[in-house]
């Protein structure tokens, strides 16, 4: 062992791997994606818990992603992403208590401060149950209440028959007027120049018809008073929660901004009235004391 070690040339060595030289140009790159198909551009938010969703409009509301612009192939990628349910996941990605703290605000209408909460994350998966409820729940409620004046009025010995056109009527008029109206809106305050968001209108909307669902159970008493207190109170505080809302979001980029205010709590007080007189009134006569 007195000879020690040699070493071991720079030539190849059978059964040996050759080492890759590491030169300055040699460096290992990863190829760049964009996950974004449509506005939004990433799905993720709450699920990771490292990413949320973005938000939909411009300036006060939301900014679109940094994806999906500038190339003929990002461009046919978010047409494709309108048919894509995955796209539309970031605007429902919200839990229970984000739900419940939206429709909490939504019965105190003095605040005024909805949009401001959910600027960073409005939801369209609140408004779809709301409305949902309300389809089923009027249509259902009302024929019961009309069983119940019936029953109470003079003729009420008769046959009595339920009308399941209210449910295809309820139908149109909750998802009609959510999805119209607040879309009408967006486009006006565009023309006016007023930066808005069409996914935090929606949200905006369909919150304000919460209060509809109480108001629901309270117009099975068959007392007619009661039913246009229950209805009626619902309207007013539906509308001042709206027009409240709108108001502290265009009150200083328009100066029409009372006239838009004004209109989207008539629509909603009108609202209110169609729902009262088709749902919850009935023209039997009462019966005569004995």
């Amino acid at each position: 062992m007195s000879g020690g070690y040699t070493s071991l040339g720079s030539e190849a060595v059978t059964g040996s791997v050759p080492v890759a030289a590491a030169g300055p140009d040699h460096r290992l790159q990863f190829q760049e994606s964009s996950l974004q198909t449509f506005p939004p551009s990433d799905t993720r938010g709450k699920v990771t818990g490292t990413f949320q969703p973005p938000r939909d409009a411009d300036d006060t509301f939301s900014k679109p992603g940094p994806g999906g612009q500038g190339s003929e192939g990002s461009t046919s990628s978010g047409l494709m992403g309108l048919f894509s349910v995955v796209s539309y996941r970031p605007y429902f990605n919200v839990d229970t208590s984000d739900v419940l703290d939206r429709i909490k605000d939504s019965l105190f209408p003095f605040r005024g401060d909805f949009v401001e909460k959910t600027s960073h994350n409005p939801d369209m998966y609140g408004p779809f149950w709301i409305c949902s409820t309300l389809v089923f729940l009027t249509a259902a409620i009302g024929n019961f209440a009309a069983y119940l004046a019936h029953k109470t009025s003079a003729g009420g010995s008769g046959a009595w028959h339920y009308d399941i056109n209210q449910v295809t009527w309820s139908a149109g008029l909750f998802y009609g007027y959510v999805g119209i109206v607040p879309l009408a809106l967006y486009f006006i305050l565009k023309y006016l120049t007023v930066s808005s968001g069409l996914v935090q209108l929606w949200c905006l909307y369909g919150y304000s018809l919460f209060i509809f669902i109480p108001a629901s159970f309270f117009s099975i008493v068959p007392v007619e008073i009661i039913r246009w207190a229950a209805v009626g109170l619902a309207g007013v505080m539906s509308a001042l929660f709206l027009a409240l809302n709108i108001r502290s979001h265009i009150r200083t980029a328009s100066e029409r901004w009372f006239l838009i205010v004004t209109g989207s709590a008539a629509l909603q007080l009108g609202l209110a009235l169609i729902i009262k007189l088709y749902f919850f009134t009935f023209f039997y006569q009462d019966k005569l004391p004995v």
